[in-house]
């Protein structure tokens, strides 16, 4: 049976599971029901409590210090909250609220769920011509919970997304009533009331493992053994679990971010950096046995940030954008301002929703599939023991190298666009929905007046954002105007011009990927000695797989491609 099929049938026996689509690439930040990403899960047991600390605003910035603080702050000597958990996102080009201030954009665009069947749905598997493997996505995914997540607003502002009459999945009945739910996203409660609302950035906004390491010193804290520089872990060199201190707690992974039980490829991964910041550790400790646990938790963690930047520019973005998209490094640049930009984190980073595999390979040595079987992704979301009790990370990492991802297109995968069924005529979830949706909410510009602010031509006709016919006649089947176009619909709708992506993702992409380089003071090109920068700069994704997993060289040394 192929993957597809194997995935619809497991997915036919499970529609009254109620996940979330939360588990996904390039996850969007907030979701529905005023539930964050974490709590929007299988099963209230899994939902990871918050710390005080992630509960309230931000604390004052630090002021600048040898290391990277734990929240982001005191990186930038001039604006010290730059980067900084829980303040607001960048606003990079005007907002497009409807009123100006907070209502959503797009009031007159046909309804999110008519865009998604009309633009989104995927008909067959289309592998990508560049035959990236799964491992491209799930680098993605494990990049972007580094640097940004917005919460649902609390108490929830509900926004409800309509569904047409009669849609097959989402309204069988053809009742006419139904609809998705959907929150609103938590912004800065700050913002002068006639000014437009921003969006909070609930993680540090650089690259600096806070995936790894957390976004506040209470997670932080709360993830340190406190012996010999390490983290904690559990049986199995395994992610500290919810267990470890509460046997009677429903079993979860614990990490640097919330998101991590999501699905088990980003659990995985999780996993990988715990090891790989213990090897450093216990190196380093071997190497300078007069060091401290404080000061051997510290040198780790600056390598593995720096091994997260090293592998993201060297082997990522490359890939994603094509060889030489960026200006080589010329050292830090305080003036840059690094935030996240709000149309990268809402539109722009959720590329990796139309790269998707329907399965998760899971594989031996040998390259066999494993005797519990492959997983649907469906059956992948929140299933923390699977993981303890189903061979580990290595099958999940040797099939995430081995299988080839979807094309980077405007099509979304059956197990994602239609994912959560319910009883016949209930609600559900549906990703593309929700992304439109999101977009809207964080008042974001159109496609057309992204591409405008970014320089490109402007696009008049459905045929200047595609040569594809069929992408032209779903696009113009739903929206009157080119000036309509969503811009995540428009961004995916572009050919790729760029390594996979189009004119305007790529410079959207682009433009956020240097700032976070050269607005960053402890890049690791410029904060780490000559000797241990260039170990960096010599290790790949590979090195790190291999030396803090039994896998050897049944993975291929470009394991980013699949083979």
């Amino acid at each position: 049976m192929n993957q597809i099929a194997m995935t619809r049938r497991s997915t036919r026996r499970s529609r009254t599971f109620t996940v979330a689509l939360l588990a996904l690439v390039l996850l969007p930040p907030a979701m529905a029901a005023g539930q964050s990403d974490a709590q929007n899960d299988v099963s209230p047991a899994l939902r990871l409590k918050r710390s005080p600390a992630e509960q309230l605003g931000p604390r004052p910035p630090q002021p600048p210090q040898d290391v990277r603080s734990i929240d982001g702050s005191g990186n930038n000597r001039i604006d010290l909250a730059m980067g900084q958990a829980l303040r607001p996102l960048r606003r990079r080009f005007a907002s497009d609220y409807a009123d100006g201030v907070s209502t959503l954009a797009g009031a007159s665009r046909p309804g999110p769920r008519a865009i998604s069947n009309a633009v989104h749905a995927q008909l067959e598997s289309v592998p990508n011509r560049a035959g990236l493997s799964d491992l491209f996505w799930q680098w993605g995914q494990f990049l972007d919970h580094d640097i940004d997540l917005t919460d649902g607003v609390d108490p929830p502002e509900p926004a409800p997304i309509s569904v047409p009459r009669g849609d097959a999945y989402f309204d069988p009945q053809a009742s006419g009533t139904q609809s998705i739910t959907f929150n609103r996203s938590r912004y800065d409660l700050n913002t002068a009331p006639d000014r437009p609302r921003e969006q909070t950035n609930e993680i540090t906004g650089w690259i600096d493992a806070s995936q790894v390491y957390g976004s506040n010193e209470d997670r932080a804290n709360s993830l340190r053994s406190f012996v010999g520089g390490k983290l904690r872990s559990s049986a199995g060199d395994l992610l500290p679990t919810t267990t470890d201190d509460d046997p009677s707690a429903s079993f979860a992974f614990v990490a640097g971010d919330v998101r991590v039980n999501e699905q088990l490829g980003l659990t995985a991964m999780h996993t990988l950096f715990m090891r790989e910041h213990n090897w450093q550790a216990a190196r380093l400790r071997q190497a300078r046995p007069e060091l401290d646990d404080e000061a051997l938790y510290q040198a780790a963690r600056a390598m593995v940030a720096a091994e997260i930047q090293a592998i993201t520019y060297n082997e990522f973005l490359p890939r994603l954008l094509g060889n030489d998209a960026l200006p080589p490094y010329a050292g830090y640049r305080p003036e840059v301002d690094a935030r996240i930009v709000n149309s990268f984190s809402t539109a722009a980073f959720r590329l990796g929703h139309t790269l998707l595999s329907p399965a998760l390979l899971r594989l031996d040595r040998q390259g066999r599939e494993i005797e519990q079987g492959h997983l649907s992704l469906f059956d992948a979301f929140f299933a923390p023991t699977r993981l303890r009790d189903e061979g580990g990370i290595e099958p999940l990492l040797r099939g995430l190298a081995a299988q080839t991802c979807q094309e980077l297109d405007p099509y979304v995968i059956d197990e994602v666009r239609n994912f959560l069924f319910g009883l016949p005529g209930s609600g559900g979830f549906d990703l593309a929905s929700l992304n439109i949706q999101r977009g809207r909410d964080h008042g974001l510009p159109s496609y057309a007046a992204l591409r405008r602010a970014t320089g490109q031509p402007p696009a008049r006709r459905f045929e200047d954002i595609t040569g594809n016919a069929d992408i032209r006649r779903r696009l113009a089947s739903v929206y009157r105007r080119v000036d309509d176009v969503d811009a995540w619909t428009g961004l995916l709708s572009e050919p790729p011009r760029h390594g996979i992506v189009g004119d305007t993702l790529y410079q959207l992409l682009r433009e956020q990927f240097v700032a976070l380089r050269d607005g960053d003071r402890f890049w690791y090109e410029r904060d780490l000695p000559p000797n241990q920068r260039e170990e960096v700069r010599r290790t790949r994704l590979i090195d790190i797989i291999r030396r803090n997993t039994s896998i050897r060289s049944e993975m291929d040394d470009d394991p980013w491609r699949a083979g």
